[in-house]
């Protein structure tokens, strides 16, 4: 299985198949709304504006696991990240990202990179145009310092 095989819900409960993004170099990322590193969406939003045309996609996955700091719901999640850091790029229904209640795409996720837990909100995976996992990012890297390896991707 790869990335692209997983169904999960947006912000207002519709299941959103994964593999509408087949072809495309995705960054999924667990975000919260009031996380100290929540300023890191105005450098998604930059990346996934400069390279979107290129078949790049951001994916956000809001997650309340981390000392409540995801308090919002449904689209006012939405909301706030548009009022807040314009972001455009496509954020989902919020989900767990650890334990048994895990979302079935970051149990994958975890597979992959050699099951360790999600440490933090912000924890960022690349994935290539095949759906599969190429790397994974501490929350504290700045998405900023992961486009050579997205722009590498980009141009394979």
């Amino acid at each position: 299985m790869n990335v692209f095989d997983y169904t999960v819900q947006d912000l207002e409960q519709n299941a959103v198949e994964l593999s509408q993004y087949k072809g495309n170099v995705l960054l999924i990322v667990n975000t919260a709304t009031e996380c100290g590193l929540a300023g890191q969406m105005n450098e998604l939003e930059e990346l996934y504006r400069t390279y979107k045309e290129k078949g790049f996609t951001v994916l956000a996955f809001p997650s309340n696991q981390f000392l409540g700091q995801e308090p919002l719901d449904g689209m006012d999640i939405k909301t706030h990240c548009e009022l807040t850091y314009q972001a455009s790029f496509p954020i989902f229904d919020k989900i767990k990202v650890n334990g048994p209640e895990a979302s079935d795409l970051y149990k994958h996720l975890v597979a992959e990179t050699k099951n360790k837990m999600i440490k933090w909100n912000f924890s960022k995976f690349l994935i290539d145009r095949e759906g599969n996992v190429v790397s994974r990012y501490a929350p504290v890297t700045t998405p900023k310092k992961m486009e050579e390896d997205i722009v590498a991707l980009l141009n394979q």
